[in-house]
């Protein structure tokens, strides 16, 4: 068996959501919406996979989705795409990153990581083939500056992968940070593969900033988006990925050889949803931000410390002030004796975890969060 793969333990993710089925736990681990997504998108899927094509469609992606692609980041980021070259559909953004990896990295080439990080990164950059260089974000606000990415980069640095928005810290990073990381990818000679799924849930009336706008970055940056988390039908699986010709064309050989195409039916109505009114995202995004106050209140006022979030679905809480330093400890007690499941953030990290942070999925109804505040009084006392 590969060791990358052999050798990974249970993740902490499937280790919280069986302690949740097995104990009847309210699950604010997992990060899923509870609400079924906009029924105009799901219904044109619906129609698409009864009228219309459900065989082999195009290995880049149905020419609706991917012009749709374009036409939505013109609107909302002011980046200019041509569909043709610049475009393709994966099935999902995990797919995208792994094709993209294997695609951009050889055998000892360097991939700067920052911690925590989305669980996929590590053994993905290890089974290309690469070297992983650790850029260890602290909270509250999970920064980095010259210094850090200075003692990350080296000659040997190929690629820098970014989440932003940042799961599972919730950090956005405007054109300072973005231009920062810039300077060095430019300097290195590497290249930016942008994970940004979370692009359309910021709050706080801030306003995503894609990587590939960056002064120097449009023809060494790949981003990568998902219609997942943009419609919140995390099942879906479909990635959106974004890159100059001469990165896209070797992008595309990775992506013939892993899925090759992604369901039609799906991309139809992804294309469709793309080009919905701007009240949709708002009204998302408002929503969101509305459950997130609210569960945020409701933690506050339970003696819990909560930590700025302002984008994805989650907010974190630092258990230091309630003289606790484990939170892998903390979250199975949590789980166990009070009834709700949560993700120890040290999860997230290869090496140095902080271990006093906490992350909680609000993308949840009402009632749900009130019931896990409920449990979580009782913990907090």
């Amino acid at each position: 068996m590969n060791p990358v793969f052999a050798d990974i333990p249970t993740s902490v993710f499937e280790v919280m959501s069986i302690l949740a089925r097995e104990t009847g736990a309210i699950n604010l681990g997992q990060g899923f919406p509870d609400d079924p997504g906009p029924e105009d998108v799901r219904r044109k899927a619906a129609e698409a996979v009864i009228e219309g094509w459900n065989q082999y469609p195009p290995m880049m992606g149905i020419p609706e989705l991917r012009q749709a692609i374009a036409a939505h980041y013109r609107h909302w980021q002011g980046i200019e795409l041509d569909w043709q070259s610049e475009v393709m559909v994966t099935s999902g953004a995990t797919e995208a990153l792994a094709g993209a990896l294997m695609a951009l990295i050889r055998p000892g080439d360097e991939v700067v990581l920052f911690q925590p990080m989305y669980d996929a990164y590590l053994p993905l950059v290890l089974r290309a083939g690469g070297v992983p260089k650790f850029v260890k974000l602290s909270p509250p606000h999970w920064t980095f500056t010259a210094e850090m990415l200075a003692e990350a980069f080296s000659p040997k640095t190929r690629v820098v992968l970014l989440n932003n928005p940042l799961n599972p810290a919730a950090a956005v990073y405007g054109p300072d940070q973005l231009g920062l990381l810039a300077e060095f990818c430019i300097a290195h000679d590497a290249i930016a593969l942008c994970d940004e799924v979370w692009e359309h849930v910021v709050f706080d009336g801030l306003r995503h900033v894609s990587m590939l706008s960056i002064r120097g970055m449009r023809e060494r940056t790949v981003k990568i988006g998902s219609a997942g988390k943009i419609f919140s039908l995390t099942g879906w699986k479909v990635g959106l990925v974004c890159a100059a010709p001469a990165l896209m064309r070797v992008l595309a050989k990775a992506h013939q050889f892993i899925t090759f195409t992604t369901p039609p039916n799906l991309q139809a109505a992804v294309a469709y949803g793309l080009g919905k009114d701007d009240s949709y995202f708002e009204g998302m995004r408002a929503g969101m931000a509305r459950s997130r106050d609210r569960f945020a209140k409701g933690l506050v006022e339970r003696g819990f410390s909560v930590l700025p979030g302002h984008g994805t679905y989650f907010l974190t809480v630092d258990i230091a002030p309630l003289g606790l330093d484990d939170d892998v400890a903390f979250c199975k007690r949590l789980v166990n004796e009070f009834g709700v499941a949560a993700i120890p953030v040290s999860a997230f990290y290869a090496e140095d975890p902080v271990t006093t942070t906490v992350r909680f999925c609000f993308a949840k109804r009402d009632e749900v969060l009130d019931g896990a505040l409920e449990r979580l009084e009782k913990a907090a006392r």
